[in-house]
């Protein structure tokens, strides 16, 4: 039996060949090692997160949220949900809270899932990875499996907005989480604690609509890396590890730049000081290449 286990909720941009597949990679060998077991929650669907709120209406977006509720407390009783996705998990701790805190919407959301005999009893929690590994586990715990030290290595440790803000990580500061920093100190990298973009955000919204405000987002998050020494960026979020990596190619073709700065999962760091290789590490879905991690997981 597995030290810790949870229903998973992994998300769309998880799946095989989808956007973060290398992240799905990386927390399967870093939960391996911590023997957790993580359950796809049965038929999981989508969160909502990007089509909920295109004039679908407020109660279909919390009411697809609350599927994969049930579904987990039907077949994972007792197992809390946790999302890899900073998305999957702002939109579904919105939904839980939202339910949560109003009796008409939960009648309402329950009416809905009663078509596809469905209830959602309000007994499951909702976590990212991020909090459970600093919750259930903690630092300490954390370092104890640790066959590498990502000694010598500089990471800026960019959180983003969704994994902060409305809900952030219990104990952090809005303006100055410090989670990554101490993830990153703990497996022996050094965290670059003054850098001053950790919970800007990427401009993932505008990624399309408004692509020159979007990379104008992405240009300072790197450019203020490399200022503060950084040679890799660490994130929590799927669509922030996308966005900051895939634009910068085409901010140097605009903007005669020269930004070649990795943009690395805490998961991928914490499979490579656990040991793995730069496959079970996720590092050969890299766009930018991750060349001194890689060296590390070679070892």
């Amino acid at each position: 039996m597995a030290k810790k286990e949870y229903a998973f909720y992994p998300g769309c941009s998880s799946q095989l060949k989808a956007s973060a597949s290398n992240y799905l990679t990386s927390v399967t060998s870093m939960c391996k090692t911590l023997d957790v077991k993580l359950t796809e929650i049965p038929d999981w669907n989508c969160c909502s997160a990007s089509i909920g709120y295109c004039e679908g209406g407020e109660l279909p977006r919390l009411a697809i949220n609350a599927r994969n509720f049930a579904q987990a407390e039907t077949h994972l009783p007792g197992q809390d949900i946790v999302a890899t996705c900073a998305a999957c998990w702002l939109s579904a701790r919105e939904t839980k809270d939202r339910l949560d805190a109003s009796a008409q919407l939960m009648r309402e959301t329950n009416e809905a899932l009663a078509a596809a005999g469905l209830h959602y009893k309000a007994e499951v929690k909702v976590r990212h990875m991020v909090e459970v590994l600093i919750e259930d586990f903690g630092y300490e715990e954390l370092k104890k499996p640790m066959r590498k030290s990502l000694e010598g290595i500089k990471f800026a440790g960019y959180v983003g907005c969704q994994t902060n803000r409305p809900f952030g990580i219990a104990g952090e500061s809005f303006e100055n989480p410090l989670y990554l920093d101490k993830m990153v100190e703990t497996l022996g990298g050094e965290a670059l604690t003054d850098y001053d973009q950790k919970v800007a955000c990427c401009g993932g919204a505008l990624a399309f609509s408004e692509p020159e405000k979007s990379q104008r987002q992405i240009r300072n998050i790197v450019e203020s890396a490399y200022d503060h020494g950084a040679e890799m960026i660490v994130t929590p979020c799927p669509l922030c590890q996308a966005n900051v990596e895939v634009y910068q190619s085409e901010i140097n073709k605009k903007q005669g730049t020269k930004f070649n700065m990795p943009v690395l999962y805490y998961s991928q760091l914490m499979a490579v000081a656990y040991g793995g290789s730069m496959k079970e590490a996720g590092l050969d879905g890299q766009l930018i290449r991750a060349e001194k991690l890689e060296k590390i997981a070679g070892k």
